[in-house]
């Protein structure tokens, strides 16, 4: 019986390293990814330069980069049901690799934005099902910390991703950051291939008639507001942070790339502590981190042209950015459960939309600004998006409770 016991713990932990191993792989692509997404941040005065366009046309390479993202993750995550998830996954980042690949080769912008749309397809398919892979590998007690370890491979980009990518690209021009993107990904799809049990569980391919009950449920269509608005309202600064570093607190460029270190470390900070927070009731923990969101965001246009107080809030900026992250996906995806359980993949794939509207949405109010108002506006106009946010959490937490 002893025997029997000391069997099943080993075994017990095996897969509980097994499933470590994994959730890493998955979050190894994120990090590829979420480097590719945000690094234009960081390079939008380069390209601009380069390519002899305005700051605000650049800023397109990150609201055009989130569309793709919004129309690719549904459509591609309902055609592509039906495929082996580990070979999904790598054929996701084959197509990655390939989008930076024509990026780093590009002369114009057009084709720039082209090939950044084509490799948001990847990003909205391998967000929508890594999410639901994760929390295949864990117990039900732990689905929002496993989302949480997926996502800290996007959280981390932006840690050193980010400005490991400014730096590369001041350094040696935009083009070379787009190369060293590419090679990341081709680490993804190593790490993939080796450490990704192939064995994963299958979903039901979601017929046309289960996505038409998710998108006419006003619960998770209120869910999906709630992400686009929630999330979004960060990058209606964010999206400007360089400029707005240089031009309103008047860093140097060679700082710029340490504030954004500092900054992507308080993101990773934040999404490993919304992960916890959010495990056992997502709602009622988002609506708090949304309420201290929106005040950092208020502040912080007054904060920003002083350099100590500035430096203050953009820290506390990135702690909240990604706070909600793993709160918001586990939220929508136990809607679905709840309403639509034979699409749950494809709801997953409609939140990482939403979240991708949310971005275009703030990129291109915060460029409306910047052309009209300026630079030091940004931030308050974004906290005003997660107001509306707030009150739509409001409204869902009272649902729940009827």
């Amino acid at each position: 019986m002893m025997n029997h016991t000391v069997h099943a713990a080993v075994k017990q932990e095996a897969a509980s390293t097994n499933s470590r191993f994994a959730l890493w792989a998955l979050a190894v692509s994120a990090f590829g990814i979420g480097t590719t997404e945000f690094v234009p941040v960081g390079l939008l005065a380069s390209v601009a330069e380069d390519l002899n366009i305005g700051i605000t046309m650049a800023g397109l390479l990150v609201s055009g980069y989130a569309a793709g993202v919004a129309i690719g993750a549904p459509v591609l995550t309902a055609l592509t049901n039906r495929l082996n998830r580990k070979t999904l996954l790598i054929s996701l980042m084959v197509l990655f690799i390939t989008g930076n690949v024509v990026a780093a080769l590009s002369q114009s912008f057009e084709l720039l934005l082209a090939a950044r749309f084509i490799t948001a397809f990847s990003h909205g398919v391998f967000f929508s099902i890594g999410s639901t892979i994760a929390v295949q590998l864990v117990p039900p007690h732990k689905k929002a910390s496993a989302i949480a370890l997926m996502f800290t491979g996007l959280t981390v980009a932006t840690v050193t991703g980010v400005p490991l990518g400014t730096f590369i690209g001041q350094s040696f021009g935009w083009r070379a950051t787009f190369w060293g993107v590419a090679l990341l990904g081709v680490v993804a799809v190593a790490a993939s291939a080796l450490l990704i049990p192939r064995n994963l569980k299958q979903s039901q391919p979601a017929k046309f008639g289960d996505m038409l009950r998710l998108v006419t449920n006003k619960r998770i269509l209120l869910g999906l507001a709630i992400t686009a608005l929630g999330y979004g309202g960060t990058f209606v600064a964010f999206t400007y942070l360089t400029p707005i570093l240089q031009d309103v607190t008047g860093l140097k460029p060679g700082l710029v790339s340490i504030v954004l270190l500092v900054y992507g470390a308080a993101v990773a900070v934040g999404n490993a502590a919304g992960g916890r927070l959010a495990n056992h009731h997502p709602i009622k923990a988002l609506f708090w981190m949304f309420l201290a969101q929106a005040a950092i965001l208020v502040a912080l246009s007054f904060m920003i042209p002083f350099k100590a107080a500035g430096l203050i809030g953009v820290v506390l900026m990135g702690l909240l950015a990604f706070m909600n992250v793993p709160g918001l996906q586990l939220f929508v995806v136990q809607l679905a459960e709840k309403y639509v359980p034979s699409a749950v993949d494809v709801a997953s794939a409609l939140n990482i939309a939403a979240f991708n509207i949310g971005i275009a949405a703030g990129a291109t109010i915060g460029g409306f600004v910047v052309d009209s108002i300026g630079l030091v506006h940004t931030p308050w106009i974004g906290g005003v998006m997660v107001m509306l946010a707030i009150l739509l959490t409001a409204v869902s937490l009272k649902l729940e409770k009827s």
